[in-house]
């Protein structure tokens, strides 16, 4: 355990690779009390680091996380220098969690608010009912990206695989590649000028800086019906 203290920060590292993912998340909860920033080293791909982070803290991982990493956090800010497993970010409700590599399946379920960034290509069902917040992909996202998504946006800056929006009831995905298919209840359309603005303003914030040109290029997935499975499936208007 090596800290640092200086006149802005208080740092302090911790490494994971003797300990249990019980006894990292003890650890990490007890220091994020007293510290502004906490390196994990070897972190090994271990599962469920920062399960339950709710303190106002900037975390570092060196190396890969594994399944649910940052499940259910709140007000922390979590960056894996490697890649993810199943599910980061699962169920948080404010902060950020940014991946620097690649990430498995379910990136963002279920989110209710904050930011997850993910740099290279993701699996399958990103997003999946997620009610708020925002999902930003550097690459390729899987089949069924959106499904059930009630709110929020997707952005993503590759290509979509198959069912793209599946049963989506509101939010919006925003497309730079190409999109296989469409799922039940999704459809296209063209982004305005405050959908150009709001992109334009948020990808360089988070270090993706596009041509002018390229955000002419995006599409939007949104919901055909508020009420896809009441009655009619009949499209809004």
């Amino acid at each position: 355990m090596i800290i640092y203290e200086g006149d802005l920060m208080r740092e302090i590292e911790i490494d994971a690779q003797s300990k249990t993912p019980r006894e990292i998340n003890r650890a990490i909860r007890d220091m994020s009390q007293e510290y502004d920033r906490i390196i994990l080293k070897n972190p090994d791909a271990k599962h469920y680091l920062a399960a339950g982070l709710t303190n106002d803290v900037e975390l570092v991982i060196e190396g890969s996380a594994g399944y649910f990493v940052g499940t259910m956090a709140h007000n922390a800010r979590i960056k894996i220098n490697g890649n993810a497993g199943w599910f980061p970010a699962d169920n948080m409700t404010e902060g950020e969690v940014i991946v620097e590599g690649s990430a498995g399946d379910g990136v963002g379920q279920g989110i209710y608010g904050g930011t997850v960034v993910v740099r290279r290509d993701v699996g399958s069902r990103t997003g999946e009912i997620m009610k708020n917040g925002t999902v930003i992909i550097g690459g390729n996202s899987g089949f069924m990206t959106g499904i059930f998504m009630m709110g929020g946006r997707i952005i993503i800056l590759g290509d979509l695989a198959e069912d793209a929006g599946e049963s989506i009831i509101r939010g919006a995905i925003y497309v730079l590649g190409k999109i296989k298919s469409l799922g039940k209840n999704a459809k296209i359309e063209e982004i305005d000028e405050e959908d150009k603005k709001e992109l334009k303003e948020l990808l360089p914030s988070y270090g993706f800086e596009l041509d002018d040109s390229k955000y002419d290029n995006f599409r939007k997935i949104v919901p055909r019906s508020k009420r896809p499975f009441y009655g009619q499936d009949s499209e809004e208007g």
